[in-house]
């Protein structure tokens, strides 16, 4: 499941000459690019340039980008993933530490969304002609779901320690829900680990923050109003030392039949959600739980969505279309983040 960029309201350059102040002992935005998981980055860090680039702080980023990569892509034929997924074994299979941290994560969320979020729905996107088979835009049949739907399900697959298990062969892991936000995470806790402790953090619109901006203020986040065919901004937040991470179904759908079908599935269905709730945004201090909760929220709609976050003492920010536009509800705990 893909998810949407939010505009950043502090003004991304293009090249890393831009950044350089006119006194090099002084610590300013250094802007870091480049891409990953079929997307871009962009990272900011409070610092001079000499100390990134005395850290090699661009090409640790790209190593510990490429590993992600590698263990949870599924569009690489031998990522340690797509490997899981081609084997029918049913025995236990031992597996990186990042792959089993984001696999314990994404299980944890499925009991706690009771099912909504589902790593073993991918089978559903691919028939929806949502995931990397690049299927054909066209209906399933009931009969073509009802078969699919049997491949799917949460309860087929056990994490032990680092040992993961499949209970039925065909069982298929898809961690897009997740992966993006951990990798958004892992590159945060890098940057930290290099002594730098004011930065931006942003992979395909999951960001992580912390700290200032060189200018001493916070750093500011606009959320996208959820149109199809144009970009402006829905609400500005300060997020403070937080992910941000935005679920949507406004970009990425087909038509078909005088039907619209977004891309988001709902596991119990099989089928692709059909309320009114067109974007999800969520701040929470990790941006792999983040992007997981923000699409789990969606595929609950407003009422149902709303409800379980204010249970789960979330900051979450709902928009639904309406025949007026845009009803815009938020928990009490987001309403602290908005500018």
């Amino acid at each position: 499941m893909n998810k949407f960029k939010l505009m950043l309201l502090v003004t991304l350059v293009t090249l890393l000459s831009a950044c350089f102040p006119s006194n090099p002992s002084n610590k300013t935005e250094v802007l870091l690019q480049g891409r990953t998981m079929g997307t871009t980055y962009n990272i900011k860090v409070v610092a001079t340039i000499e100390q990134v680039e005395t850290l090699k702080l661009q090409q640790k980023i790209d190593a510990v980008l490429k590993q992600v990569n590698q263990e949870m892509s599924t569009y690489i034929p031998n990522s340690e993933i797509s490997v899981f997924n081609q084997s029918k074994s049913i025995e236990p299979v031992e597996v990186s530490a990042g792959f089993a941290r984001v696999l314990k994560e994404s299980i944890r969320l499925g009991k706690l969304t009771e099912g909504k979020l589902d790593v073993t729905v991918g089978p559903l996107v691919n028939l929806w002609g949502f995931g990397p088979e690049q299927r054909p835009e066209v209906v399933p049949s009931e009969e073509t779901l009802e078969a699919t739907k049997k491949r799917v399900g949460l309860q087929n697959l056990v994490l032990e320690d680092n040992l993961l298990t499949k209970k039925i062969p065909d069982l298929y892991v898809d961690l897009s829900t997740t992966a993006k936000g951990y990798g958004v995470d892992v590159i945060a806790e890098l940057i930290e680990s290099n002594g730098i402790t004011n930065y931006l953090v942003e992979i395909g619109g999951e960001m992580r923050l912390k700290g200032f901006k060189n200018t001493g203020e916070l750093w500011a986040i606009a959320i996208e109003k959820p149109l199809t065919n144009e970009r402006s901004v829905q609400q500005v937040i300060i997020p403070k030392d937080n992910a941000v991470a935005t679920s949507g179904d406004y970009r990425i759908y087909f038509e078909a039949d005088g039907q619209r079908f977004s891309h988001i599935i709902d596991p119990a269905t099989g089928k692709p959600i059909k309320h009114k709730l067109v974007s999800v945004t969520v701040i929470h201090p990790s941006s792999m739980t983040a992007d997981g909760l923000s699409t789990s929220l969606m595929v609950m709609g407003m009422e149902q969505g709303m409800a379980f976050a204010v249970k789960n003492d979330l900051a979450a920010l709902f928009i639904a279309k309406t025949e007026n536009g845009f009803d815009e509800q938020f928990t009490v705990k987001f309403k602290q983040y908005l500018k």
